[in-house]
């Protein structure tokens, strides 16, 4: 039986600091288990990882005794994370207690998270237990994981159905066991803040021992509440949030992590506590996360979302380009972002339109810039986002949807066993002559790139690539969006095509033509004080 000090104690002495909301993670448990978010071995270690150089308190690394590879990734994880608190996944089950111990051995801090529902819908229908039977239960559960283990959390599975005397009574019991945090998870979503307020101040003043424990709060979305809930439990004094990056999590999903803790640091004043977290890395986590899972953000998703620190109305531009603070109320650098974008659409006005322009070092004047206005807005009213490179042709006098100078003539693509793929395409060039090549890739798009790359010459390093289906059924068409690094620019560019291969193959070719087209307007004389005939 393992020594429950050795490895184990606290992760630092601020876990006594009462004013402290300590961040709870679960997204490789609660999170990965939904539908579309489930990780491999290696993808959950590098999104611990993460994690860990996010700031967050405690990781649930998953639920041991579910299946051997769950097993091995706790067991990894809990071998690697230095000063986040690994936490693991067990029913009130003795194999569930002693796989999670043993899966926790090489931890330096180590939790065990022990669950067993309480209401008494959950009761009757799925454990058949009385309340008596409950209590001895989560009892024994909890004194045996108190020897493999310093920290134990007791979670009452839907506990916001519960009798609150009920839980009261389950909570002293658990508490008298020896666990050290308590957890009222809203299992599905249910509740509301002032009814999960009454909740948790009820508990502080009926629970023995309260001032013991920390009172952790677990709340799922299917309301759409969860963040406004896990706030409300930390108004009550809740010290625990248990969420999730980027909110995933079983049916609609947990509490957005980066949601709850950008709450508590900007309307600090309001809550009066804080966290350990450091915010700057929320969008890079983010970001990984949808990289290992393939699961988009969208793009209106609070902190992490592509809206969230852009403005494409003309009257919130103006304000942005006056003061900040007239439509933001956090920085973009305090999450990861590398600033405030403008986006440039059909609701832009002059301003902001003459503010981008002279970022990118065009001056002109202001007969030139009713001309390049009138043609953005002609542009703009067909529904397209213009970046920097379309704004550019405007202010060049050219027309940024002017296809050429190289054109897709023929492909194919071929997929392999074994994942790896061939293209071969043949190309045309305005000039008159043509260009064939072939190369394999890992997938049949990066094939096609490939050979894209070799036919003009023009080196393509993929940042980003997405597809979209433009309408239902098998024959729809796709909507190819690529993004490339060349030069050290950023270049954009779209496809559509019932082929998925095509529409990126001709994505491709537009930032090729745009690269192409910019060389040959830098060749040329040119000044970009632009006057009234630019």
């Amino acid at each position: 039986m393992k020594n429950p000090d050795q490895h184990n104690a606290p992760a630092s002495d601020d876990d006594v600091v009462a004013e402290r909301v300590r961040i709870f993670d679960t997204s490789l448990r609660d999170g990965e288990q939904a539908p579309g978010f489930s990780m491999d071995r290696r993808a959950k270690l590098r999104m611990a990882q993460q994690l860990e150089a996010l700031g967050v308190d405690v990781l649930e690394a998953g639920f041991p005794q579910a299946s051997p590879d769950d097993f091995a990734a706790v067991a990894e994880i809990a071998g690697t994370l230095k000063s986040t608190t690994v936490c693991a996944l067990a029913r009130c089950q003795d194999g569930d207690i002693d796989s999670a111990a043993r899966a926790l051995q090489a931890a330096r801090h180590a939790r065990i998270h022990l669950f067993l529902s309480t209401s008494p819908l959950h009761r009757e229908h799925k454990l058949g237990m009385s309340r008596a039977q409950v209590l001895d239960t989560a009892v024994r559960a909890i004194e045996r994981a108190r020897d493999h283990c310093h920290e134990v959390e007791f979670s009452a599975e839907d506990a916001l159905r519960t009798e609150p005397e009920f839980l009261a009574e389950v909570f002293s019991a658990a508490v008298a066991a020896g666990a050290t945090t308590l957890n009222a998870p809203d299992t599905v979503g249910y509740t509301t803040p002032s009814e999960i307020v009454a909740l948790f101040e009820y508990l502080r003043h009926h629970v023995a021992g309260a001032e013991r424990v920390i009172f952790s709060s677990h709340c799922h979305n299917d309301l759409g509440m969860a963040v406004a809930n896990s706030l409300a439990a930390v108004s009550a004094g809740a010290r625990q949030v248990e969420c999730t990056i980027n909110g995933i999590g079983e049916r609609a999903g947990n509490a957005a992590l980066e949601e709850v803790v950008m709450a508590l640091k900007v309307r600090a004043p309001h809550f009066g506590v804080d966290t350990r977290i450091d915010t700057r890395q929320l969008y890079p986590t983010s970001r990984l996360l949808t990289e290992l899972t393939g699961q988009a953000v969208p793009r209106n998703k609070a902190i992490v979302g592509a809206n969230a620190f852009a403005h494409e109305s003309g009257i919130h531009q103006h304000g942005m380009l006056k003061h900040r603070g007239t439509y933001e109320i956090m920085r973009p650098q305090d999450v990861g972002i590398a600033a405030t974008s403008l986006v440039m659409g059909k609701h832009s006005g002059r301003a902001a339109l003459r503010q981008r322009l002279q970022a990118m070092g065009y001056t002109p004047d202001d007969a030139a810039l009713d001309d390049i206005f009138t043609r953005f807005k002609i542009l703009a009213d067909h529904g397209r986002e213009l970046h920097d490179e379309d704004l550019e042709a405007l202010a060049l006098g050219r027309d940024p949807n002017a296809g050429g100078p190289w054109h897709l003539v023929q492909l194919h693509a071929n997929s392999h066993f074994g994942g790896s793929a061939s293209a071969s395409v043949k190309l045309s060039h305005d000039d008159g002559h043509h260009a064939a090549e072939a190369a394999i890739g890992d997938g049949p798009v990066d094939a096609v790139l490939r050979a894209i790359e070799r036919a003009t010459g023009t080196p393509l390093e993929l940042t980003r690539f997405q597809i979209d289906a433009m309408g239902e059924g098998a024959d729809a068409p796709g909507h190819a969006q690529l993004s490339a690094r060349h030069a050290g620019r950023d270049w954009r560019g779209h496809g559509d095509s019932t082929d998925i291969v095509e529409a990126a193959a001709l994505a491709a070719l537009v930032i090729v033509n745009r690269i192409e087209q910019q060389a040959s307007a830098a060749a040329a004389p040119a000044t970009r004080n632009l006057g009234a005939t630019a």
